[in-house]
């Protein structure tokens, strides 16, 4: 106990930036003071930056369960644990935060968001003992989602001592559901889930019941629940921890943010999202093959994408071989001497093929009339109609019919074979560092935040930060869209 004790007050020493400006192995934030204003060991340092003094720090730290139910205070058993040792030499403190706004300017004041650093602290306010966890995962399948349940599990049993962790079926209905059980996680049987696609625990949408949640999680005596979904997951977990609070439970309620629509806002990514664009270049390669094979020859690739088009954009500048690519954030006409069609015949012409990719969500204005507002799915999104199989159609027929021209088109739709995935090398260490960080900020005594990766740091956000924002888009102006235009080469659609 005193050597371990000795050597992390020997590393802290050691890692003061006050003595140190190199890449810090600990990766500590180099604090400046004005005792440094002469030191040349900080003359490549061109910014200081400063804390507002009149900042709002409640939109930067997370809710600390102390704040509204007894909590106690126990040192982490990484500091006398000699098998969790290494953990203890990377503490985290409360005071490292993750700027947001990155992008400065060379000789203008620049303001930044921020948010705490996630990682294991010093002092926890669970007892190991006392915890008793829940997870549940919710939302459509996506590539990862075992990689996060068994590293959760394996944090809290294996680094920290708990020993309950439970696994809730089939979502949030799961937690009430008289036809559903919960079941205690064992090393045996999460071993190798993070090999299978799918969700171990099984997910489903819908079925968010405030009140039968909040009293089952009472009844039942857990104290830490994960929760593992998309942005409607995030704002019924929100929902759950404002009634924890209300009820002053001690409770820490944490999101996973899942979504492979990439559409979280705040986050680099979210996890499953690298899996997704890597599998459909699988279907890209297809449809490249099929249409160079064929006489006139036309792939159409339809990706996910109900309200963003991440997916499509990054398949098709990683591919470097689609000739078309429609978002939903930007419209297209398809007749007409700038429209889609007369846009494809000049490409069969001119290379006798094209590829074109196509996000879900694109081209709702042209298929307004075919949308039922009244017909929603299970999560409350309204039911679009199949733009993929529209396009195959319309494209046949306007070819045929009013070109006389006779073509092959190859529809290939590989969404459920891209949701059912195992998670790639990038992605299973994303989901690791999630659920390991996750796991960190409860025993910390943190509740009502979500993890998330922001400039390649895992930080604790707020969730009423994350939620407040709603799905975000593809900015047409940005760089990368306009990357995606100079690749492929594609004109403007709209009218």
């Amino acid at each position: 106990m005193e050597k371990s004790e000795s050597a992390i007050a020997k590393l802290a020493e050691a890692a003061q930036v006050t003595g140190n400006t190199d890449d810090s192995e600990t990766e500590l934030p180099k604090v400046f003071d004005r005792t440094h204003l002469d030191d040349p060991r900080f003359e490549d340092y061109s910014k200081i930056l400063k804390p507002r003094t009149a900042a709002d720090l409640s939109r930067v730290l997370p809710p600390q369960i102390s704040s509204w139910a007894p909590c106690g205070s126990y040192p982490s058993p990484f500091k006398s644990n000699p098998e969790r040792f290494n953990l203890g030499l990377s503490f985290v403190s409360d005071e490292e935060t993750v700027l947001v706004d990155i992008i400065g300017h060379v000789t203008q004041p620049t303001a930044s968001r921020e948010f705490l650093r996630a990682g294991p602290r010093e002092t926890i306010s669970f007892h190991p003992k006392s915890v008793k966890a829940a997870i549940v995962t919710c939302g459509g399948l996506c590539p990862g989602i075992n990689s996060v349940v068994r590293e959760i599990y394996n944090t809290l049993h294996h680094l920290y001592g708990v020993e309950e962790v439970y696994g809730i079926p089939f979502g949030y209905r799961g937690f009430y559901s008289p036809e559903l059980e919960y079941f205690r996680l064992t090393d045996k049987n999460v071993a190798g889930i993070h090999h299978q696609g799918g969700s171990y625990l099984g997910s489903s949408r819908g079925g968010f019941d405030l009140k039968k949640i909040v009293d089952a999680i009472e009844d039942n005596n857990f104290n830490q629940v994960y929760i593992i979904g998309g942005d409607g997951t995030q704002r019924g977990a929100l929902k759950i921890h404002d009634e924890v609070v209300r009820r002053k439970l001690k409770v820490s309620v944490v999101g996973i943010p899942k979504t492979i629509d990439n559409d979280i806002a705040l986050i680099d990514k979210s996890f499953g999202f690298d899996t997704a664009v890597e599998e459909a270049q699988r279907a890209i390669r297809s449809a490249v093959v099929e249409a160079r094979s064929a006489q006139n020859g036309i792939g159409l690739v339809k990706l996910m994408g109900r309200n963003s088009g991440y997916i499509a954009m990054y398949a098709t500048l990683a591919s470097h071989d689609v000739d078309i690519c429609l978002i939903p954030e930007v419209s297209f006409t398809l007749e007409g001497s700038c429209g889609l069609l007369q846009y494809m015949k000049s490409l069969l012409k001119r290379k006798g093929y094209c590829v074109i990719v196509v996000a879900e969500g694109a081209g709702m204005d042209i298929l307004k009339d075919e949308v039922d507002i009244s017909k929603r799915d299970a999560s409350g999104n309204i039911k679009m109609p199949d733009i993929g199989l529209f396009l195959k159609d319309r494209i046949n027929s306007w070819f045929s019919d009013q070109q006389g021209m006779e073509v092959t088109l190859k529809y290939i739709d590989p969404t459920y074979m891209i949701r059912s995935i195992p998670a790639n090398a990038s992605d299973c260490l994303m989901c690791g560092l999630l659920a390991q960080s996750a796991v960190h900020s409860a025993m910390a005594g943190r509740g009502g935040f979500t993890i998330g990766v922001i400039n390649t740091q895992y930080s604790i956000i707020p969730m009423h930060e994350l939620c407040s924002r709603g799905r975000i888009k593809v900015d047409v102006n940005s760089r990368m869209w306009h990357r995606v235009l100079a690749t492929t080469e594609q004109p403007d659609f709209r009218a």
